[in-house]
């Protein structure tokens, strides 16, 4: 499990356009590293569009944010499209990366239990080093806190 203080793990994944990216990359910059279940769902959906009505304020902490999700990369392109996402999606199609992060496992939704992503986030600074971290996610109101610990 990852612990706010330690080393982000570095990954690779390609976004909507097939462009690969790496937590190395952003080495300079703070990454809002969001974890979410599946594009273009209401929750999910809550989520991308706070994210976006606060990209501005999130580029002028020198902040990038980016989406992690199971769904390819098509799927990605075309919830960018419909919602005008300005930020960049990522798909982890085998769940690698979500694994690594601790965003998959037992959830429990109705009394019905199942394996799924966990909706969390992982605030990295400039160096690459975890400062906050969020669990079990609720989508509405998220972001503004996410901006606050900026």
């Amino acid at each position: 499990m990852l612990e706010e203080g330690t080393k982000a793990p570095d990954f690779l994944l390609k976004d909507a356009k097939g462009k690969t990216h790496k937590l190395s990359d952003y080495k300079g910059k703070k990454v809002i590293l969001y974890f979410y279940p599946k594009d273009d769902t209401p929750g999910c959906t809550i989520e991308a569009n706070d994210f976006k009505m606060n990209h501005r304020q999130f580029l002028n902490k020198n902040a990038v944010v980016l989406g992690v999700s199971p769904d390819s990369e098509a799927s990605h392109q075309k919830f960018i499209e419909k919602y005008s996402l300005p930020f960049t999606l990522l798909a982890d199609p085998k769940k690698k990366v979500i694994q690594q992060y601790g965003a998959w496992g037992e959830r429990n939704l109705y009394g019905r239990k199942f394996m799924g992503i966990k909706r969390s986030t992982y605030v990295i600074n400039e160096k690459g080093n975890i400062t906050k971290i969020y669990a079990n996610v609720r989508a509405k109101g998220h972001v503004e806190k996410v901006l606050a610990s900026l």
